[in-house]
């Protein structure tokens, strides 16, 4: 911006310098200020920096710095790189280049899944009017008379020049003689020549038609009668009566154009993009044409600078009434790899939870493999999306009536279609949704909140602890040519004898186990190991809550999961606590998502960014007979365990011991502390089938549910202290006492 002071700048150099000229015979020199001023301009361009001149008594060049002059412009940028220089050979090394083909043509599973819409479209077309043409021939039949009286009707008029009247009128009312009497030869004339051709026409018509009713077969002169009919009848029609209806009602969706784009964005109220539009510009900098990408529009563009994605993605409401479209077809989104300001806005042309969707692969036939990826949702543009569900533990977050419930059992569903798979189900809420999964195919299920529900749960969640450090030492056992990468693959999971099948844990409600007064921190720690070393020896835990906080989702649990489903939430922290530290920060926010944008939920997993899928919808006979289909399965590979035979929950018991008691069995009352080395292998001399292969991590671990933490412990060995973690047995003692003395008052 040009300061009130510039105009004067020149005359104060000028002034300055005549004043500290130390030359006597200095005189005045006459300066062309439009060229003065020019240089000065041209010297402040942010492009222009001068070379340094290399006489030593020259001030040409230099800086206000160099100069000694602090009303001399700094130059800070370097000249415009040319075409031959690096940085433009940088730029191409680093170009993003688009995909010369489509990516739907190169995916085989979309490009068939276009290819039947478009050949489902053109049956029912085809169908549709097939079934109705005896009705659209009597509709035609029933004009006919009216078609007929029309074409005669035009006829005379052709034959008698009607069309030449109000000319020849208009004369006679400006009574101009010679002009009409030029009009009327000419229609004479006109009128002679088609009474001519009409009555060849007629002659020609009644000797063919005459001929067809003599030497015609009689299928020829049906067609003839019906074709003439046909005609008459569509020469009849009105346009208000049609006689042939649509038989697909096709979306009508405007084609987004930058006006509407740019008249979107500045209806958000946006001081940035609203202050470069009433300045004449447009706000938003296209970097690629608008296309066609799946059933939508796509516009990708630099934001005003200063002004984020998340910016945009706060006001989508907004937004969606700028472009006067449904807010479930507006998808606002950040390029990965991008700066901050880079956006992509995706406009469906049908509301996405409102959108056909294909049909689900497994709904009806076909297996699992858990170790690799399988479709259960489509994106925005209704695309497959997949996930793995082995070597993951999974966190659902969303508010109640979501279709997060929905969601679990359709990953549990997934699972059961995997023989291999032991399936571990806790319906917490209790009204039996998981129900079809779990009494079809679960080797262990419940539901329900009450104390016997808790205690199976509590049994089962110990039982898993153990199983996870079997795997452990099997895995750690096995040559390394057949477990390279320490952990379970598909083939050792086929392995029976190992017993390293995979084991999927669904627990929803899982607040109810995390915030149980008595036993919610051994499920919490039980829960925190499965999440860290369960999945790379074969156990999921997919845990689903509508309370995303840290009561309800511990943060030692939603830290290490690696996968996130998040369905609308109300706030930032229960965003951030299912999807991700600063998730919301970076605009992946699921408050956006409306009431109606049921299953739809941001999935981070699978290696990439935070993406919007819509889930399978499978309701509940839909799940009944896939998990009947799973159910065959495993009954024909003899898979079949735990309560899908009908083991009843009594059957189901943890260990039978009791870690405090068998402490203080092991450290004699004389011993007031001991290393947590020594009690683990006193403890393995006591229990081997319990604690055999316990390390002091697990004591401690195992103590923490209980409010006892370790201690150090120092022992004189050779002369010298040495401290290690240990434990106190007054701690024990005291935990003890209070456990039975609430037991006795229970």
């Amino acid at each position: 911006m040009k300061h009130p002071d510039d105009d004067n700048e020149l005359f104060n150099r000028l002034e300055a310098e005549m004043a500290t000229d130390s030359r006597p015979d200095s005189g005045g020199e006459v300066v062309d200020l439009d060229k003065a001023r020019s240089a000065r301009t041209e010297s402040a361009a942010p492009t222009a920096r001068p070379a340094p001149d290399p006489s030593a008594d020259s001030e040409t060049g230099r800086s206000g710095a160099e100069s000694g002059d602090p009303t001399a412009p700094v130059m800070v940028d370097l000249p415009t790189p040319t075409a031959t220089s690096p940085g433009y050979l940088g730029r191409l090394a680093g170009a993003r280049r688009r995909a010369v083909v489509p990516v739907w043509l190169k995916s085989v599973a979309e490009l068939r899944t276009a290819s039947a819409w478009v050949v489902r479209h053109y049956a029912h077309t085809a169908g549709y009017h097939a079934l109705r043409a005896p009705i659209y021939a009597f509709r035609l039949a029933l004009q006919a008379p009216t078609g007929a009286a029309r074409f005669v009707g035009g006829s005379m008029r052709w034959v008698a020049d009607r069309e030449g009247e109000p000319v020849r009128l208009a004369a006679v009312r400006r009574e101009d003689a010679a002009e009409y009497l030029k009009l009327s030869r000419q229609r004479d004339g006109r009128v002679r020549l088609r009474t001519l051709v009409a009555v060849l026409a007629m002659f020609v018509g009644v000797g063919s038609a005459l001929a067809i009713y003599v030497l015609a077969p009689g299928w020829l002169q049906a067609v003839s009668v019906s074709a003439l009919v046909m005609a008459l009848g569509s020469a009849g029609r009105r346009a208000d009566a049609p006689v042939i209806h649509r038989a697909v009602e096709l979306p009508k969706a405007v084609k987004l154009t930058s006006d509407i784009v740019l008249r979107a964005l500045g209806s958000l109220g946006i001081p940035a993009i609203n202050q470069a539009q009433g300045k004449g510009r447009d706000g938003f900098e296209f970097t690629a044409p608008i296309t066609r990408d799946g059933p939508g529009w796509r516009a990708e563009g630099n934001l005003p600078y200063g002004v984020t994605v998340t910016d945009i993605i706060e006001r989508r409401e907004r937004l969606a009434s700028g472009l006067r479209r449904p807010l479930g077809c507006v998808w606002p989104e950040a390029v990965p790899n991008e700066h901050t300001g880079r956006l992509v806005l995706w406009v469906g042309d049908q509301d996405m939870n409102q959108a056909k969707k294909p049909a689900w692969p497994l709904v009806k036939t076909g297996s699992v493999d858990l170790f690799k990826p399988v479709a259960y949702g489509t994106d925005q543009r209704g695309r497959w999306v997949e996930v793995t569900l082995m070597y993951i533990a999974g966190v659902i977050g969303a508010i109640p009536r979501m279709g997060k419930t929905f969601l679990l059992r359709l990953l549990l569903l997934i699972a059961a279609l995997d023989p291999r798979a032991e399936l571990h189900t806790y319906d917490m809420k209790g009204t039996g949704d998981l129900d079809p999964v779990g009494n079809a195919v679960s080797h262990r299920h419940a539901a329900g909140d009450d104390d016997e529900a808790i205690g199976y749960a509590l049994a089962d969640f110990r039982a898993l602890r153990e199983e996870l450090r079997r795997r452990t030492k099997v895995i750690r056992s096995l040559p390394r040519d057949i477990c390279p990468e320490s952990k379970v693959t598909s083939p050792l999971a086929d392995k029976r004898s190992l017993g390293l099948h995979p084991i999927v844990v669904g627990v929803d409600e899982c607040q109810v186990l995390f915030e149980h007064p008595e036993h919610g921190k051994e499920f919490e720690e039980i829960a925190t190991d499965l999440v860290k070393r369960g999945p790379a020896t074969g156990i999921v835990l997919l845990l689903a809550t509508q309370r995303p906080d840290a009561k309800s989702l511990p943060t030692g649990i939603s830290a290490n999961a690696g996968a996130r489903w998040c369905l609308k939430v109300m706030g930032q922290t229960e965003n951030d606590m299912v999807l991700g530290t600063s998730a919301y920060k970076r605009g992946v926010r699921a408050t956006m998502f409306a009431w109606g944008d049921k299953g739809i939920h941001y999935f981070v997993g699978e290696g990439a960014d935070a993406r919007i899928v819509a889930s399978v919808y499978v309701d509940a006979p839909a799940a009944d007979a896939i998990a009947a289909r799973a159910r065959t399965a495993r009954e024909k590979a003899g898979l079949l365990s735990g309560h899908a035979l009908g083991e009843s929950p009594e059957t189901v018991t943890g260990p039978a011991y009791d870690l405090l008691a068998d402490i203080l069995a092991v450290v004699p009352a004389k011993e007031t502390k001991a290393w947590s080395e020594t009690v683990v292998t006193r403890l393995a001399e006591l229990r081997p089938e319990v604690y055999d292969g316990w390390e002091p991590d697990a004591l401690a671990a195992a103590l923490k549910p209980h409010g006892i933490a370790t201690i150090q412990v120092g022992r004189r060995v050779d002369g010298k202290v040495v401290n290690r973690r240990g434990v106190d047995r007054s701690h024990i003692t005291k935990v003890i006492a209070e456990r039975d003395g609430k037991r006795d008052a229970s």
